[in-house]
């Protein structure tokens, strides 16, 4: 069994994996994890290797300590054991995520190219791929829970809430209006990125939409062609199992 761990700045997604199949995801808060807490929810899992992806670089040598003393065996760590198999053509390879690139890679893989994913985190990214799947680049901006924070903290009058979907399009009290100004202004933005980033890789491009407020906000986006909110963690698995395969 292979353990996926992917490091954000708000969680800390761990997924097992039985072969190609995910039996078991639970996420714990990047700022509340601790080795017992992960460990209780692995108990039952006979644990072969661990492999982590990271953007948030003390979080990630914790863990790595944690799971070399757990299971006694190293993690594959992206980015320093292992690169992600994309051609990278950010003018700085180096500055990309790793969990973009495995998005990116992940979405060839399973859907093709030209591909855009759209990860809906801590930040939003969208990612772009080529027709010749290669990874070109893309948008950062800030995710839905940080824009409504900055709202109240950056204003005299508006209150800090609870990120939630909208009652109604056009809000009639101050925290719908926030809401709605959040969830309908980032699904807008989100098809109408879509939209002109296919004017410049193909129409065919697919969308797909992932990361930790996908649920929430996918059905407000009209342009999503398929939602995946565990892409990146079956990224990771075919990341490992193809490095596997390759060793033998």
């Amino acid at each position: 069994m292979l353990l996926a761990i992917d490091i954000g700045n708000t969680n800390i997604s761990f997924g097992v994996f039985r072969g190609n199949k995910l039996i078991k995801r639970f996420d714990i808060p990047t700022r509340e994890y601790r080795l017992k807490k992960a460990s209780r929810n692995l108990a039952n899992f006979d644990i072969d290797a661990v492999i982590i992806c990271s953007v948030v670089p003390n979080a990630s040598k914790i863990l790595e300590k944690d799971f070399r003393l757990l299971l006694h065996k190293s993690p594959y760590v992206l980015g320093k054991h292992i690169k992600v198999p994309v051609k990278n053509l950010y003018r700085k390879p180096s500055q990309v995520g790793q969990d973009r690139l495995v998005n990116a890679y992940a979405g060839i893989m399973f859907y093709g190219a030209p591909l855009i994913v759209v990860d809906f985190g801590t930040a939003i990214t969208f990612d772009v791929v080529s027709r010749n799947k290669e990874y070109l680049g893309g948008m950062i901006m800030p995710g839905l829970g940080i824009s409504l924070d900055a709202l109240a903290q950056k204003t005299a009058l508006l209150p800090k809430i609870k990120l939630n979907p909208p009652k109604d399009f056009i809000g009639r009290d101050t925290k719908n209006s926030m809401l709605s100004g959040i969830v309908y202004g980032f699904s807008c933005l989100t098809d109408d990125f879509s939209l002109r980033i296919q004017d410049k890789i193909g129409k065919d491009a697919k969308v797909i939409g992932t990361g930790g407020n996908i649920k929430l906000i996918g059905r407000f986006c009209k342009r999503l062609d398929r939602i995946d909110r565990d892409l990146t963690l079956k990224g990771l698995n075919l990341i490992y199992t193809k490095r596997m395969a390759y060793a033998i």
